[in-house]
């Protein structure tokens, strides 16, 4: 039986809140950390949900207000910037309901992550930026900017890509890898689009990537890859407004076939159009020491090319719970959650990462792609590879041996 009896869990978002709605159902009381006084309304655009991120949110009996706030989008088209068809994929099999792949506002999913476990009675503090954190005699001693402390026997960093946690375990840690890349994304209303509802459609333009999905309303959402060669410094991609942000899309896709100039155009609210630098943390040398242990974007943050950013972030939560449930104490819980978890994540990392230099490989590299890339689909849309990052799943009952 473990040892631990209560976690201090460091993050709001995707994994912090699955992570103590996982350690509850396992017998561990947690304590969810949040920098942010208010709600994260505006933060992200939206993302994919995979079936094996349902799947983990299903263990935990968390998955039916995610998909009802989301739509199925159980397949993926991919097209050059004339308009040439490059293949297709699908984004998992069906679960044994029939249920697929759904994209989510990022914002309705951190809302409705955090008042799920709030209603089971998990605690979730707001305003609570972490600066610093130690191991005690004990357990562990997590102090916060605003001066307050907190107590637990472990410290759980769901903290994202820019974690504090993530620095308090291994100070040397590398810092997350910038792709070269800037994404932004929006929503438009009343652009006829020649695409099927419920479905992705992404186009490798001569400038830049831009990919779309259509809601049964016909509504679109979209988002634009946009290269950007050195790393923006802080501030800089705020210091263009939303209208500029719109300029400068506009002339990246006005070249190629499509709807995304049209898009662009007509999108709603453009003035809340914000540019974020796409980064990722592919092989981090150290996720825990003896009695802190970092999860999802944290450890392990994939580009959004993998669609499996917080599938996998939820994965992590149910398997993490599962290790401190069957696992005597937090350091022989931590090593069988990495040697569990590490081999998948980066095998997805990777795949993502060569997806990223397609995106904007210049013209003999366009060519290049586009002649062989319809090949490349036919042999691994459906593999065993591709397959396995969807039909994951977890056996909560399944007693966790150590590593």
């Amino acid at each position: 039986m473990t040892s631990v009896r209560k976690a201090l869990v460091i993050g709001g978002g995707v994994a912090g809140p699955a992570a103590a709605m996982a350690l509850q159902k396992a017998g561990i009381e947690a304590v969810v950390y949040e920098a942010y006084a208010t709600p994260a309304d505006d933060v992200g655009v939206f993302l994919t949900v995979a079936t094996n991120g349902i799947d983990a949110l299903r263990t935990i009996g968390a998955d039916k207000d995610v998909v009802a706030a989301g739509f199925p989008t159980p397949k993926i088209t991919l097209r050059n910037s004339a308009g040439k068809n490059l293949g297709g994929t699908n984004t998992g099999a069906r679960l044994a309901d029939g249920t697929t792949s759904h994209t989510v506002r990022r914002a309705d999913l951190y809302r409705i992550l955090q008042n799920e476990a709030t209603s089971r009675g998990i605690r979730i503090e707001g305003g609570k930026r972490l600066i610093s954190a130690e191991q005690t005699a004990d357990g562990v001693r997590a102090i916060f900017e605003d001066g307050t402390e907190a107590t637990g026997d472990i410290i759980i960093g769901a903290d994202g890509i820019d974690s504090t946690v993530r620095k308090i375990i291994d100070p040397k840690a590398p810092a997350p890898h910038y792709t070269g890349l800037i994404n932004l994304g929006g929503y438009t209303d009343g652009v006829p689009v020649d695409t099927e509802s419920c479905s992705y459609s992404m186009m490798f333009g001569k400038r830049a990537f831009f990919g779309y999905a259509v809601l049964p309303s016909r509504e679109v959402w979209w988002y634009a890859s946009l290269p950007h060669h050195n790393e923006p410094k802080k501030g800089e991609l705020d210091a263009t407004d939303g209208p500029g942000w719109q300029r400068k899309l506009i002339s990246f896709f006005e070249h190629d076939s499509g709807p995304a100039v049209d898009l662009i155009k007509a999108t709603r609210n453009p003035e809340n159009l914000r540019a974020t630098p796409t980064r990722s943390v592919p092989n981090l040398p150290t996720w825990h020491n003896d009695r802190m242990v970092i999860i999802g974007d944290a450890a392990h943050a994939p580009t959004p090319t993998s669609g499996q950013g917080a599938s996998l972030s939820i994965e992590d939560a149910v398997v993490l719970a599962q290790c401190l449930r069957d696992l005597p104490t937090a350091k022989e819980a931590f090593a069988t959650f990495e040697r569990l978890r590490r081999p998948r994540v980066e095998a997805i990392i990777k795949v993502a990462s060569s997806i990223n230099n397609n995106k904007a490989p210049g013209a003999v590299g366009a060519a290049i792609r586009d002649a062989f890339m319809p090949i490349v689909m036919k042999l691994t849309a459906n593999s065993k590879f591709m397959m396995s990052q969807y039909d994951y799943h977890i056996e909560w009952d399944e007693v966790v041996k150590a590593a």
